[in-house]
């Protein structure tokens, strides 16, 4: 079976208070992006799962994949064979895209589907949530306002054919980075209410909270995002933790050089 997982942008980031847990409340809007990997697997004659990559480097830590973990995950309740799994990167890491988490759901999805598991989506996507914050959106894949953690949402309705571009420098942030930076506090603006205003109005009062903080110490990004608006895009914002942008257009943009060189969609 093959599966196809997008990535994400945040539109806004709102960092709003640190919990009890050592994860902090978050307010933002998950919105999926064509941008994808590419998923495949097939049962084996072996007696364990085989997992092989390609495409972008995967940073390896040690620790099994997400892919793998999900498939633990589901192999924990329900009877699923060896398989030979092979995932073929194109979303890039420590980008604030979400490959990976992605990864982790369309995994959980597919399995559901090719083994007719009979999962309901609550079970999915609580399933999901147990290997990472930004996993669960992945299961239902649609515009959502989260809070909580990024893992409480909410249907919301956007655009769904916004003009986006994604840039990612040669960076790659760290999420423990990013959080351990930032100073979180009550929004001044409703990020659920200010993305039902046209997207030209959102530069007011949509922000994301990392940039105050990476930007100084990344100073490429802030640049970017300046260039961003300097060819015409109505809503430039870092995503996530970073380091993507994207830009979001009224018309076709006409990119500079150097944006051109590390446009990824």
């Amino acid at each position: 079976m093959i599966v196809f997982p997008n990535a994400k942008i945040n539109i806004g980031l709102d960092i709003v208070a640190r919990r009890s847990d050592g994860f902090h409340d978050i307010e933002t809007v998950f919105y999926p992006v064509k941008l994808c990997d590419c998923l495949e697997f097939v049962e084996n004659n072996s007696d364990d799962d085989t997992f092989v990559t390609s495409g972008l480097n995967i940073p390896f830590d040690g620790k099994p994949n997400l892919v793998q973990k999900a498939v633990a995950k589901v192999r924990h309740k329900y009877d699923i064979p060896p398989l030979d799994i092979h995932l073929m990167k194109k979303i890039p890491t420590g980008a604030g895209l979400g490959g990976g988490s992605s990864d982790a759901a369309f995994m959980i999805n597919a399995l559901n589907q090719h083994f007719n598991l009979g999962m309901s989506e609550d079970e999915r996507i609580n399933m999901a949530s147990e290997l990472g914050s930004d996993c669960a959106f992945f299961i239902k894949n649609k515009p959502m306002f989260a809070t909580g953690r990024g893992d409480v949402f909410s249907e919301i309705i956007l655009p769904s054919n916004l003009d986006i571009v994604i840039v990612k420098p040669d960076i790659a942030i760290s999420t423990p980075l990013a959080y351990s930076k930032v100073k979180p506090q009550k929004p001044k603006f409703s990020l659920e209410e200010s993305v039902q205003k046209p997207v030209s109005e959102w530069k007011l009062t949509v922000k994301n909270d990392f940039e105050e903080f990476l930007f100084p110490e990344f100073p490429l990004l802030g640049t970017i995002k300046q260039q961003l608006y300097d060819c015409g895009a109505v809503y430039a914002s870092m995503t996530g933790s970073g380091s993507a942008l994207f830009g979001i257009f009224d018309h076709e943009p006409q990119l500079s050089d150097s944006l051109e060189k590390i446009r990824i969609l």
